[in-house]
């Protein structure tokens, strides 16, 4: 007999929770039943989703006493080390969208293109990588297979929304001075150099993020990376520029056919007529939208990647919901 699943989704009111709720409608399971928990502060208010109106509950210590089989969890790192725990306990497997476990050593840190066999091999938490890692390592991934990656570069344009509503709205409202909600500077008409906490070493937490991230979804703990994110005037929609080292040489042509034969990847790469990835194009998609594909001349086995893709989509909620999809398979 199916089996029917329970799914907690926490944080359901925010800009990742409810494109979790959109997908989740787009995939529309059959054999899943769902509770949307919030913050004290929305609890009480109506959704709308799968068609009909779900009353926000919220969050408690006590949550998970009613036995659900999975959880994503889209509330943010604070959120994540109280209650995952707790609902791991409860024996509910969590699928966290923070960044609080992802670094842990048990702690399987999945893409399901890239590594899903490391999903059967969680203790009841599994991270969903940084959106920035996210889309990187999945064009990354079957080229290092291929001809072993020795060196990244990366440097991101970054969309707002990738810093919840307040980043929107900061965009959108064109805010300047005392009515910024979240950047330490307007982000209208300008690019800011800096994504999340700065760290002793001039990096920021970001862009240490995608180094150590990418080392573990790779398993190459080793692997040199450097990085430099910058937010953009964007809605929606990260753009990086990938600048790889090979240990072995490679072909263009066969570049191109490995990525358009990879899950989750499109390949739009025509320059003749000016055909190339494009946040306007890659908004709504869960698809790693990758181009520019040429050489970089300046090192023996060099080549440089344009890498675009829906960061509240593939970045935060389809990854999750890929990973919840393929529990509920198994």
């Amino acid at each position: 007999m199916r089996k029917n699943y329970k799914v907690a989704i926490v944080g359901s009111s925010g800009v990742v929770g409810r494109t979790v709720l959109k997908v989740l409608e787009e995939k529309n399971f059959s054999n899943v039943t769902y509770t949307l928990f919030s913050s004290k502060n929305s609890a009480g208010k109506k959704i709308n989703f799968l068609g009909q109106d779900y009353i926000l509950c919220e969050l408690k210590e006590d949550s998970f006493d009613s036995k659900f089989d999975y959880a994503i969890f889209c509330a943010g790192g604070s959120v994540s080390k109280k209650y995952a725990p707790i609902a791991v306990k409860n024996g509910c497997v969590v699928i966290d969208n923070s960044s609080e476990f992802r670094m842990t050593k048990d702690v399987p840190l999945v893409v399901p293109e890239v590594n899903p066999d490391e999903i059967f091999k969680n203790n009841g938490i599994i991270a969903n990588p940084n959106c920035s890692t996210i889309q990187a390592v999945v064009p990354l991934k079957p080229l290092d297979d291929k001809y072993k990656i020795k060196r990244i570069v990366y440097s991101t344009y970054q969309a707002v929304s990738g810093a919840g509503r307040s980043g929107i709205e900061d965009l959108e409202n064109k805010s300047y001075g005392n009515s910024l909600k979240k950047f330490p500077y307007s982000i209208y008409d300008n690019c800011l150099p800096h994504i999340d906490v700065f760290m002793d070493d001039g990096y920021t937490k970001e862009e240490h993020k995608m180094i150590n991230e990418t080392r573990k979804i790779l398993n190459k703990p080793d692997l040199p990376i450097t990085a430099t994110a910058v937010r953009v005037p964007v809605v929606n929609c990260h753009g990086e520029s990938i600048n790889i080292e090979f240990e072995n040489d490679f072909d263009l042509y066969d570049v191109r056919t490995i990525l358009q034969n990879f899950p989750g990847i499109i390949v739009v790469d025509n320059p003749e007529k000016n055909q190339y990835p494009l946040a306007s194009k890659a908004n709504g998609y869960d698809e790693v939208f990758v181009g520019r594909i040429r050489r970089d001349y300046s090192v023996k086995y060099g080549l440089n990647l344009w890498v675009v893709a829906d960061n509240l989509r593939k970045g935060a909620a389809s990854n999750a919901v890929q990973i919840l999809e393929k529990l509920i398979a198994m």
